[in-house]
């Protein structure tokens, strides 16, 4: 009888757990107008402190293949009130910027995912937690999962 109980018990706690992880949604508010709402549920991991996540925003533009090219923007987290989760907002993307070489005016045009400028956006890996990006409409989120090596080195004093 023991054994059933727990059986029971185990599978109130796995069906309130897929539950729960439906509901983490819906603290996060419909996009508004002219936005787009981005989801990540990142996979569990034995050791997450391990790992980052990398959020990527730009767009695919026409250049020329030689330039690098950036945009202006930000990311910007947000907590929802009442909720305590964390949102990304991504603003309207600012100018396109490059380099200067020097091309071949006839040269044909790329197509080429051109990112926000600066350095990268890193987040903390979460599998308990939905990442959720508002961005506008036309701009693309893509992302890059880090990971640190478990060695650790020493470093020499000098």
């Amino acid at each position: 009888m023991g054994k059933l109980h727990s059986a029971v018990a185990l599978g109130l706690v796995a069906a309130a757990a897929t539950a729960g992880a439906g509901d983490d949604l819906k603290a996060f508010p419909p996009p508004e107008q002219g936005m787009l709402r981005y989801v990540l549920q990142l996979p569990k991991q034995a050791d997450e402190s391990a790992f980052q996540v990398q959020l990527i925003v730009g767009k695919t533009v026409q250049v020329d293949e030689r330039n690098r090219y950036s945009f202006g923007g930000k990311i910007a987290p947000e907590t929802i009130q009442g909720w305590g989760y964390t949102r990304y907002t991504v603003g309207p993307l600012g100018p396109m910027v490059g380099t200067r070489m020097a091309i071949d005016p006839n040269a044909p045009k790329v197509d080429r995912f051109v990112t926000l400028g600066g350095e990268p956006y890193l987040i903390r890996y979460n599998s308990r937690l939905p990442i959720v990006v508002y961005a506008p409409e036309g701009v693309e989120v893509r992302y890059r999962i880090w990971s640190a090596q478990a060695e650790t080195k020493a470093l020499e004093r000098g």
